[in-house]
């Protein structure tokens, strides 16, 4: 069953309705094709069925039936995960906030982002730089670099932490991938660290899971004069933070 769920997964370049359907429906197996296709798989990858995979994913909207990966599997079912993300155009002010929490923050728990232009990176960047463990949720293939200016990062997480991606290969990012990874980064954190966020963005998105997921929300506020989506989570009860103590207070 596990090689006809990676079959399907890279045959529906990671379509999670598209995977479900041809299951539902007892799509025909071509064996030669099965077998060829798991020859083609550039990276490591468990299913829904391995004892790898981590509980929290069982439990958000369509599970991911394969996860490929490259890096230290383990990470995903480590109990010091938090989740931290933020706009792609940061200001001086964001790079500054996220380097005085995640500096920290990566002294004694790995931390979760998306490795998207911005905070992502910063959030993977500093926690490499501390010696921390990081994994970053892809929202492309599992060996398509993107942004492609992130390559040297790519690879120094591949090496140091954990890559991981429900699409195979160097499949080309789709808008709506992006709003699926973001189920998966909300998840798979204790909390969610918000630094820096437009109101109406994949920031927010992933706010939105984490909320339904339960997850404690941590915000750094910016100034008054910007229409901030931090600003307005911690109106909304999100939790202010200016420092990392008020994090790791509520980790405890």
């Amino acid at each position: 069953m596990n090689k006809i769920l990676i079959y399907f997964a890279i045959k529906y370049a990671g379509s999670w309705d598209l995977i479900y359907k041809a299951l539902e429906e007892k799509e025909e197996i071509n064996i030669p094709e099965l077998e060829d296709s798991l020859l083609k798989i550039k990276s490591k990858c468990i299913t829904l069925l391995d004892d790898e995979y981590p509980i929290c994913f069982k439990t958000v909207e369509k599970p991911p039936f394969v996860i490929f990966y490259h890096g230290d599997i383990s990470l995903l079912n480590n109990n010091n995960l938090v989740s931290a993300i933020g706009t792609r155009n940061n200001t001086k002010y964001g790079e500054i906030c996220s380097y005085k929490l995640i500096t920290e923050l990566a002294k004694n728990y790995v931390t979760v982002s998306g490795m998207a232009k911005g905070i992502d990176t910063l959030v993977h960047k500093y926690t490499i730089n501390n010696g921390g463990k990081t994994i970053a949720v892809l929202g492309s293939g599992i060996n398509y670099i993107y942004p492609l200016n992130n390559a040297v990062i790519y690879k120094e997480i591949k090496e140091k932490g954990l890559i991981i991606s429900e699409y195979p290969n160097v499949t080309v990012p789709e808008q709506k991938n992006f709003k699926e990874r973001n189920r998966l980064i909300a998840s798979l954190g204790k909390g969610l660290l918000v630094v820096e966020a437009a109101l109406k963005s994949g920031t927010m998105n992933t706010v939105s899971h984490a909320l339904n997921y339960g997850k404690d929300i941590w915000c750094v506020p910016h100034t008054m004069d910007k229409k901030s989506g931090c600003n307005f989570l911690i109106k909304q009860g999100a939790k202010l933070v200016d420092s990392v103590s008020d994090i790791i207070e509520d980790l405890n």
